[in-house]
Formats: C-alpha cells, sequence, structure tokens
C-alpha cells in the first residue's frame, strides 16, 4: 500500500473535522442533504454523461492503483536486468525461462526473448504494450479531472438555487431562510472541498503514477533489447543509469565500487 496516499487522505480528513468540531460543534452543523445531492449526483451525472462506462469504470481501477500499487524503483530493475544478462550471456536465451521476475513488462520481454523473437518484433510489442498502458491511465486521470472540474460548478448551482430559494421566501416565508442560505452556503463549500480534496489531488496522483511507469517501461525495453543483441552484463548498468536521479545513480555507483 503506498503510504504517502493513505497518510495524505486521512490528514486532509483530520483537518477538516477538525476545523469544524473544534469549537464544540458537531459535524451535523455542515450537513445538508439537498447540497449534497445536488453537488454529488450532479458532478456523477455529468461526468457519467461526457464518459463511457468503460472509460467511468477504468477510474475507479485507476484510484485502486494509487492505494495498493507501488511503482518498482529504477534501480532495482536495474540490477535485476544486468542480473538477467548475465545469465542470458552464460547460459543462453532459454536459461531466463525460469526466473522469477514480477514485473509485468519486464516478464513480458523476458517471455519474449526467451522465445526467440528479434529485437525489432520485442521493442514494437513492448512499446505497443507501453502506450495502451498510458493510455488507460490518461482515461482514469482525465476522468477525474472532471470530477474535479465538474465539483465545484455543481456547488456554484446549488449556490444559485440556494440564493433564489431565499429571496422567494423574504417575505412569504422567513422562517425558511436559514435552510436556503445552508443550501447556497454549503453547496459551495461541498464542490470546493471535493475538487480540492480529492478528485484533483487524485488525478494529479496518478499522473505522478503513470509518469513513473512509463520511466520503468522504456528502462526495460531499452535492458531486453540490450539482452537480445547479447551485450556485455557489465556494460548494461552504465547504459541504463540515465534512468536514475543524479543521487540515487551516484548511491549506485558508490555500491557497485565497495
Amino acid at each position: 500500500m503506498d503510504i504517502a496516499t493513505l497518510a495524505g487522505v486521512l490528514a486532509f480528513l483530520g483537518a477538516m473535522v477538525y476545523g469544524i468540531t473544534g469549537d464544540g460543534e458537531g459535524l451535523a452543523v455542515m450537513w445538508q442533504p439537498q447540497g449534497m445531492v445536488i453537488v454529488l449526483a450532479g458532478t456523477f451525472g455529468i461526468v457519467l454523461l461526457r464518459s463511457t462506462l468503460g472509460e467511468f469504470a477504468t477510474m475507479f481501477v485507476g484510484i485502486g492503483k494509487t492505494f495498493r500499487h507501488q511503482v518498482d524503483k529504477p534501480e532495482d530493475l536495474i540490477d535485476q536486468l544486468v542480473e538477467l544478462a548475465t545469465i542470458a550471456r552464460k547460459d543462453g536465451m532459454i536459461a531466463l525461462e525460469g526466473q522469477e521476475i514480477s514485473n509485468r513488462m519486464l516478464s513480458k520481454g523476458v517471455s519474449a526473448l526467451v522465445d526467440g523473437n528479434d529485437a525489432l518484433y520485442i521493442r514494437t510489442a513492448l512499446e505497443r504494450d507501453m502506450l495502451i498502458t498510458a493510455s488507460r491511465h490518461d482515461s482514469a486521470r482525465g476522468t477525474l479531472q472532471a470530477f474535479g472540474d465538474t465539483a465545484p460548478a455543481m456547488g456554484m448551482i446549488g449556490t444559485l438555487i440556494g440564493l433564489v430559494k431565499l429571496l422567494k421566501n423574504l417575505e412569504s416565508n422567513p422562517g425558511g431562510i436559514g435552510d436556503a442560505m445552508s443550501v447556497a452556503l454549503l453547496t459551495t463549500f461541498y464542490g470546493a472541498l471535493l475538487a480540492n480534496g480529492l478528485f484533483l489531488p487524485w488525478a494529479q496522483k496518478l499522473e505522478n503514477h503513470a509518469k513513473r511507469e512509463e520511466r520503468n517501461s522504456e528502462l526495460i525495453i531499452e535492458g531486453v533489447i540490450f539482452i537480445q543483441k547479447g551485450g556485455n552484463p557489465r556494460l548494461l548498468g552504465d547504459l541504463l543509469s540515465s534512468f536514475l536521479s543524479p543521487k540515487a545513480n551516484l548511491k549506485r555507483q558508490a555500491e557497485a565500487s565497495n
């Protein structure tokens, strides 16, 4: 599980709960069923209108990834690729078949090596897989972004509804002014809360996750092609070091020299 995602959600919820209840008021003071229906149902309806059911479902898969899926560290992938290259150079490609590989892209590349495919076929197949995965991530991020863009707009619509009710009740039903005002104010609150505390941060989280996965996929492709061409394993680490951050690269060089 990604601790940063869980910690971020809990910290945000904790701050909101404390801000509402810190002076002794209960959470019920911020509960307005009409406003909640306007924002939640309206936002879901608009986003569903702009999406297909498949795109809508993909969003929930993307959200789940930010919680439970950890992206492999590039340095770990480099070490594994160097190890695989050493095995392939020593015992041949067929010896890679029994290796335990957890990364899906790397496993697919190694299977292609074992099957004896040429470099062009392997690169094409892996790059296609990378593009399809990136497309799914982009679809999920786009749907979350749409939620983040729509929720404040629905909050504003709820505010306008509340203001209209307030004005109509000024003379005929003064007792209803409080309810109308709560709809007007709380719908704006709900829209801002959902957009800035949930949908937009999650969209950014998923985008960052997708970028890290894409970088790893590029690293794997270059490493697998290097193995297919029978390159010297001792050179593979240097070749792939450009995928590391300067700090990670220096750390890896220090470990290699010891």
